[in-house]
């Protein structure tokens, strides 16, 4: 059976499956409480990481985009991301902060390839604890749990830091770009990659767009987006700022991830159904939210930013 015909199959089921679950529960945001225990909750039944390893994030997949293991791809997108954001000039000891680092994917690669000391923190305690079960003995980098908004750290302690997919989770926005720029020393590197709706100053949203975003939402337990253009003004308006910031947008190579989130449940269809009955039901709960993101990215209703600039 042709894997276009088993993806067509695996989203009506799912999109029936989810309807009911839809129509009386959501996960829609209510304050970092509910962020910590929706993490908690994907940490502790393993489904995500038995899908798709050690990264919750997106993937590169180069521009024009190419065939790519999905894990695989997570990982370059880290590499990416050191490269375009200047995180590889500096040197090798260098104390970096990963803000919103899940299960310590990210940290583990700035550790390993790049010989940083890395402190992953997160607002999931669930996530630290499976964070450093993952983590080789003698690999320099910790983990914490600690509210992004309130970061426990002094200020200019950090030759840089960094940021992925984080940003959706918070409901102040300039409060995070503040504490970001705060910890990071001066003419240290900020890199911070993110899902960002399109600015409304360029197009408003019309009715269909207007019901997906309220999915995007509520599903994931996202308070707001922010656009391209208006993280770059918080990153400015900051007093902690002491650069330049740039930008660039991501959304053609990273937009594969989406269909690939997907198929990783056919491709290893072991790690799913070995979790038993319930991981199957939960995965199918996913499959439209995945589904709603893809085609946003894909319609120019959301945008993969990333962000560089000096503290």
């Amino acid at each position: 059976m042709g894997i276009w015909l088993w993806i067509l199959i695996l989203t009506a089921t799912s999109l029936a499956a989810a309807a009911l679950i839809w129509s009386k529960r959501d996960r829609r945001y209510e304050s970092s409480d509910s962020v910590a225990s929706a993490y908690d909750a994907w940490t502790n039944d393993q489904l995500l990481e038995r899908l798709w390893g050690d990264h919750v994030h997106l993937g590169h997949y180069g521009e024009p985009p190419r065939s790519r293991d999905f894990r695989a791809a997570k990982e370059d997108f880290v590499h990416e991301l050191v490269q375009w954001s200047g995180l590889a000039e500096l040197p090798q000891g260098s104390r970096v902060l990963d803000v919103g680092c899940g299960i310590g994917g990210s940290t583990r690669i700035l550790a390993r390839d790049y010989n940083f000391d890395v402190l992953g923190i997160t607002i999931s305690p669930a996530q630290v604890k499976r964070a450093t079960q993952l983590t080789p003995k003698g690999m320099n980098c910790r983990f914490q749990v600690m509210d992004a908004l309130d970061l426990k750290l002094a200020k200019g302690s950090f030759d840089a830091v960094w940021s992925v997919e984080a940003g959706p989770h918070m409901p102040d926005k300039q409060r995070y770009a503040d504490e970001l720029l705060r910890v990071l020393r001066p003419s240290g590197v900020l890199a911070v990659a993110d899902w960002n709706r399109r600015d409304y100053e360029d197009k408003k949203m019309n009715r269909i767009e207007r019901w997906v975003m309220h999915q995007l939402l509520n599903q994931w337990a996202h308070p707001e987006f922010a656009s391209i253009a208006g993280f770059r003004r918080h990153l400015l308006k900051s007093r902690y700022c002491g650069g330049p910031v740039e930008t660039d947008d991501w959304t053609i190579s990273t937009l594969p991830s989406w269909n690939d989130s997907i198929l990783e449940g056919i491709r290893r269809p072991g790690a799913v159904l070995g979790l038993g009955p319930g991981a199957v039901i939960k995965g199918l709960r996913e499959i439209p939210t995945i589904l709603l993101m893809r085609w946003a990215f894909a319609h120019g209703l959301m945008q993969f930013g990333v962000f560089r600039s000096r503290g």
